[in-house]
């Protein structure tokens, strides 16, 4: 079998769409959709909590791409107006410590620029042209100055030289010389010479002066110290950093002659520094690293001097993805996902957690992956975030006295016509052990309890990841088409505790396959699935565990690996992450310990596989290389299995689904798929 095309797949789904009834088509989900969605991304609070400022992702159907402005919410009345930055890209707004400008990145034709602008009379001025891309853009205390994490420009180095080249010859492209341990990364491709690091600008223009230097990167979220005099920040800078680079810690650049000093010395990740108003504490995330796969953040608090280090969170086993102070320097607010809800708390210094607001949004539309969520706290504690749905994409939200207030409702009109999908939680009592498995049956519009229909069971991708009740597209597209849609929790996603995570280390797959059975004997066991018509899915790790299914069992009638790890052995010497797989995961090299890498790789399995499998991944994906998804493909080829092989031209692993029109064709694809495999009603 030949290489299929998503243009031969997607006819097929247009062909079975045809013959369902037009009324039922013209009010369901359908692909063309995704380009008319809108959700909120990073909202920032003006600090006397009066105004929010935040992101609005679109869609551009003429140039298949995501669209960035950013637009203005009065927090009283709701009324939304749109920053003018003509036709222009814009992002990452950051208010000025007395709320009377904005600083913003500015994008056009790959060049970007730092932008403020005076609220009070909507003037603007490019202050600094800053080409690489400026990230996490902080305001002085005092309004004057700018700093924010760019990449340097470096010399691509040398091996030898080519002959000269005679004037106006046509010559071959000159040799490309590698000698970084990372070289390339998932949505970056090979990376061009250069390392990460802090400048600062005057917030009234002029040349941006670089504050930090070598052959190390920095990382955001960088602080400025109340005094205005220094920056804190966090990078690795210890000899051989980059086969460790994960291994960051927390530094002080000053101001004024960029001496640098190294704040903590940990035996782990010290990031996200955040300095109390009144300069007495210094709060950061991080943890021990045991050279494990999960190891979730705490929130540690230290003296400036980087003295007194400990942590406030030993009593929550759940990991911190993002904190700020609040004005007083009496506590912080903390972010973090507890059984797939993501929630805001308020954190004492003596580690008690007072509840906030659940439900931030994820960052992803395509799948309701938890991670990501977005909240910012105004100097009065009003609080802003995007936040979740079942029945639409992220929407700005505020917490002004315990009450929360939607001021945003960008999809009602595109979905008030629709009829959607419904989400419902189904509780899952696994085959291993007593352990609930928290999971969710998504149904098709028009649903009816007494019919039967088939099933996709559809699997996060990380392992250690966490899905979560909210809206996806992916999901809609599936039940629009007639599927019920089943996703769960098994034991190694996130957000149920160190213990859940790390149930399944160096045991991956393994009991987390016997959950994602449990959870389908469940859903079956609803009465409203056909077990004669069941299907699977799922992305990265998910693709994995697809790819190890149809290897275990014969239950299945089709799958569709995505993005999958399908060799360990040559995954961990190929991927982006391969200075942290191989020793987290199972401790030791490939070479050092063949036969567990093998043995928990589905292509050990593939001898087992007889159900047809599609297998889909970006062409350019540098997180489980193209090379895992190829290997499968011919596996199955030379074993006889149906199966297919869907590259997605241009496409990472992160943004597979990033262009809408790919993301509604690669689920076409799948439908197509499934349906050839699909039981006549």
């Amino acid at each position: 079998m030949r290489f299929l095309s998503f243009v031969v797949l997607a006819l097929a789904a247009a062909r079975i769409a045809e013959a369902a009834p037009a009324q039922s088509a013209s009010h369901r989900f359908e692909g063309n959709d995704l380009f008319a969605l809108q959700r909120v991304t990073d909202p920032q609070i003006r600090p006397d909590g009066g105004a929010v400022a935040y992101v609005r992702e679109s869609f551009d159907i003429m140039i298949d791409r995501s669209r960035h402005a950013i637009w203005l919410v009065d927090t009283h009345t709701a009324a939304q107006e749109p920053l003018d930055t003509g036709p222009l890209s814009a992002s990452s707004p950051r208010w000025s410590p007395d709320g009377r400008r904005l600083a913003y990145v500015v994008s056009e034709d790959g060049r970007s620029s730092l932008v403020v602008r005076w609220m009070t009379n909507g003037q603007s001025a490019r202050i600094a042209d800053v080409s690489r891309g400026p990230e996490d853009l902080r305001w002085s205390p005092d309004g004057r100055s700018i700093a924010f994490i760019m990449k340097t420009a470096e010399e691509k180095s040398a091996l030898g030289s080519a002959p000269r080249k005679p004037v106006g010859a046509q010559w071959a492209e000159p040799l490309t010389l590698i000698t970084d341990v990372t070289y390339r990364k998932d949505a970056e491709g090979y990376l061009t010479p250069g390392f990460s690091h802090v400048f600062v600008v005057s917030a009234q223009g002029g040349a941006a002066r670089q504050l930090t230097f070598g052959a190390f990167d920095e990382h955001g979220p960088i602080a400025w110290t109340p005094d205005g005099r220094s920056i804190l920040l966090s990078g690795n800078r210890a000899e051989g950093w980059q086969r460790d680079a994960g291994a960051a810690q927390i530094y002080q650049v000053r101001v004024s002659d960029a001496k640098l000093t190294q704040l903590t010395h940990r035996a782990g990740p010290a990031t996200t520094p955040r300095i109390s108003p009144d300069g007495k504490k210094i709060a950061y995330l991080g943890f021990e690293d045991r050279l494990l796969g999960y190891q979730g953040n705490h929130v540690y608090v230290m003296d400036p001097d980087g003295g007194n280090d400990h942590s406030i969170t030993e009593a929550l086993d759940r990991s911190v993805s993002d904190l700020q102070w609040d004005s007083a320097s009496h506590s912080l607010f903390v972010e973090y996902t507890d059984a797939a809800i993501t929630k805001v708390a308020r954190l004492k210094l003596d580690g008690s957690l007072t509840h906030e607001v659940s439900g931030l949004s994820g960052s992803q539309l395509d799948r309701p992956y938890t991670l990501g969520g977005a909240f910012t706290v105004a100097s009065n504690s009003v609080l802003a975030f995007a936040g979740a749905s079942n029945d639409a994409p992220a929407d700005l939200s505020i917490v002004r006295a315990a009450k929360v207030t939607r001021l945003t409702r960008l999809n009602d009109n595109l979905l008030a016509g629709k009829r959607l999908a419904e989400t419902k939680h189904l509780t899952v009592r696994s085959s291993v052990d007593p352990k609930s498995i928290d999971a969710w049956l998504v149904t098709p519009p028009d649903f009816d309890a007494a019919k039967k229909y088939p099933l996709i069971l559809e699997i996060h991708g990380g392992p250690y990841g966490s899905y979560g009740s909210m809206f996806a597209t992916d999901f809609q597209l599936y039940a629009a088409a007639g599927y019920l849609v089943l996703y769960a929790n098994p034991r190694g996603s996130s957000s149920y505790g160190d213990e859940f995570a790390n149930s399944i280390q160096r045991n991956f797959p393994g009991p987390d396959y016997d959950d994602l059975m449990s959870a389908v004997d469940a859903a079956i066991a609803t009465g409203s699935v056909d077990p004669d018509q069941l299907f699977v899915t799922g992305g990265s790790a998910g693709g994995l565990l697809t790819a190890w299914i149809v290897g275990k069992t014969h239950r299945f009638r089709a799958a569709a690996t995505q993005k999958p790890v399908i060799n360990y052995a040559s995954y961990v010497l190929t991927t982006d992450e391969a200075t942290t797989v191989p020793m987290h995961w199972f401790g030791k090299m490939p070479w050092e310990d063949p036969q567990t890498y093998w043995q928990h790789s589905p292509l050990s399995l593939v001898g087992n596989v007889t159900t047809p499998t599609l297998v889909v991944v970006g062409s350019i994906d540098y997180r489980t290389p193209v090379s895992e998804a190829q290997q499968f493909y011919q596996a199955l080829q030379l074993r006889g299995v149906p199966t297919a092989l869907v590259e997605v031209p241009g496409a990472g692993h992160l943004d597979l689904t990033a262009r809408p029109s790919q993301s509604a064709a690669k689920v076409s694809a799948i439908l197509a798929w499934f349906d050839r495999y699909r039981l006549a009603p």
